[in-house]
């Protein structure tokens, strides 16, 4: 049930976006994919979800190549993309029937209600998903990446917009959900990976610099916290 990265590129036209990254998320851990805004985080994301092909290099799902994967792929992985596209016309508990539908849910109902409990939108799931916060949004795309319980999460700025209140109780659900599946999450926020995750790997400029388990980061670098770490590796590298 693990993401494997493998000396992956991407350009867009003359620009590099990837120069050569590698890593590894296993089961049962959360993997931090931290950066700056524009270091290679959100092509990572896309490539690995089957948005878009890589320029060189290989990827895989759970053993799957991302290229030759297809549908059976993608019954093992839930996305939710830093833009988060919703059907914003329908209701929340609507969308999700849509969905389950697609994926073809066994005990549909049952599922739609434990995935509401689970994201907390309970409170909402009767409203038109156009007329939620930008924090219920996003809880309606984190209930869309896990309604198939997937064996792979694959989360990019998941936390965006989130009340402090609905902050703690995503990364709550996010470590739950990581003790039992593959996730990997893209943040720019120190403070996101120090709650939530088990493991880091700090990309910049398409290059990855740095790649630890977080219970190690006091012995690899002593006398800095991930914060100053972070900016030594970006800001003054």
């Amino acid at each position: 049930m693990s993401i494997e990265v493998n000396q992956l590129y991407k350009s867009y036209g003359a620009q590099p976006a990837l120069n050569g990254i590698s890593f590894t998320a296993r089961p049962g851990r959360v993997l931090g994919f931290l950066g700056p805004n524009g270091a290679g985080k959100s092509t990572t994301m896309k490539i690995l979800s089957g948005s878009i092909p890589p320029t060189s290099g290989a990827a895989s799902l759970c053993g799957v190549q991302i290229q030759h994967g297809g549908p059976a792929m993608r019954r093992h992985l839930g996305y939710l993309p830093e833009n988060n596209p919703l059907y914003a016309g329908l209701y929340v508990r609507e969308a999700l029937a849509f969905l389950a539908d697609i994926h073809r849910i066994p005990n549909r109902q049952a599922r739609i209600a434990d995935v509401i409990d689970m994201t907390g939108l309970a409170p909402m799931q009767h409203r038109k998903i156009n007329q939620l916060s930008k924090g219920y949004r996003q809880r309606v795309g984190l209930a869309q990446a896990i309604l198939h319980d997937p064996d792979v999460l694959i989360l990019d700025e998941p936390t965006s917009g989130l009340d402090p209140n609905q902050l703690q109780d995503m990364r709550s659900l996010i470590k739950q959900l990581g003790r039992q599946k593959t996730v990997l999450l893209s943040t720019h926020i120190m403070q996101e990976v120090e709650a939530i995750c088990d493991d880091v790997v700090i990309i910049h400029q398409g290059k990855i610099i740095a790649a630890f388990p977080f219970a190690e980061l006091g012995s690899r670098y002593p006398d800095k916290g991930l914060e100053a770490l972070f900016i030594r590796l970006t800001v003054n590298k």
